[in-house]
């Protein structure tokens, strides 16, 4: 099991230039759970992730990690406790996937130390977590976009941290590498009690994998909690402007999304109508 971690934000506020996009958060990442942040487009989602994580440093307010600040922790130090995948990671031309997994182990690696037993079971058991193993030896740019994906948390995994970030994961992917790939991470959540900060676009995908949800609006926290209290027909027009229907997922219990859409708005109406004046 991971060591148990109190990583929280004070009142953050965030941005770039003159421009700020997250106004006073105020949160715990709860750990060993799988956290979602959950928002429309432009909400402020990756900024707050990425000052979580020390890549853009708050206007005003902080992070910190067991009662320090981020800001002065070593970066060696913050990276063997929390680890990042970004979105749309650049990769390094002709690179192979046990390659840039093996990069996962630089905050462990000393300079005269070079490369340990250590680094390679971390590399091994992460790629096999990943079912890349047999994808080794291959270059990075010959794989499809579910596959690169794998690898590349496959490197974050080989770091061996006991958080993970992860920016908008299933971005791009069509729906089967989707749950693919949240499904590994669920394992990963499960069998090593990895406490996982995801940032995704997907209300359902979100409500059957979260065990927490934060949802943003416009750089506010507007509400927090369970699936089930914070995936509401209300708090969903709230934050996206979308009329729906909420109900339970058939497979997985948690809230399901039914969007109602302009005509089916129109075909409600008129239902109801027809009813009442019956």
């Amino acid at each position: 099991m991971k060591t148990t971690h109190l990583l929280e934000a004070e009142q953050i506020k965030s941005g770039y230039e003159n421009k700020t996009v997250v106004h006073g958060v105020d949160l715990i990442i709860p750990s060993h759970k799988i956290s979602v942040i959950m928002g429309a487009n432009a909400c402020g989602k990756s900024t707050l992730l990425k000052t979580l994580t020390r890549l853009l440093k708050p206007l005003y307010g902080k992070a910190t990690l067991d009662g320090t600040p981020i800001d002065q922790l070593q970066p060696k130090q913050l990276a063997r406790i929390l680890g990042l995948l970004p979105q749309s990671p650049i990769v390094p031309e002709g690179i192979t996937v046990a390659d840039l997994v093996g990069r996962g182990r630089f905050p462990h690696q000393s300079l005269l130390g070079g490369w340990t037993k250590e680094d390679t079971k971390a590399v091994a058991e992460a790629m096999d977590i990943m079912n890349v193993t047999e994808l080794a030896n291959r270059p990075i740019d010959e794989l499809s976009g579910g596959q690169r994906q794998r690898v590349w948390i496959a490197m974050a995994l080989a770091q061996q941290t006991d958080i993970l970030f992860l920016d908008e994961p299933t971005t791009f992917l069509d729906i089967t590498y989707q749950v693919e790939i949240l499904d590994l991470l669920t394992d990963l959540n499960q069998q090593y009690g990895t406490t996982i900060v995801m940032v995704l676009h997907d209300i359902n995908l979100s409500a059957r994998y979260a065990d927490y949800i934060f949802a943003l609006k416009q750089g506010k926290l507007i509400a927090e909690g369970d699936p089930s209290d914070v995936i509401t027909s209300g708090i969903v027009k709230e934050i996206f402007g979308l009329d729906c229907t909420v109900i339970k997922d058939p497979i997985s219990d948690a809230p399901l999304v039914i969007p109602k859409g302009r005509h089916h708005v129109k075909n409600e109406m008129r239902i109801r109508s027809s009813i009442s004046s019956e």
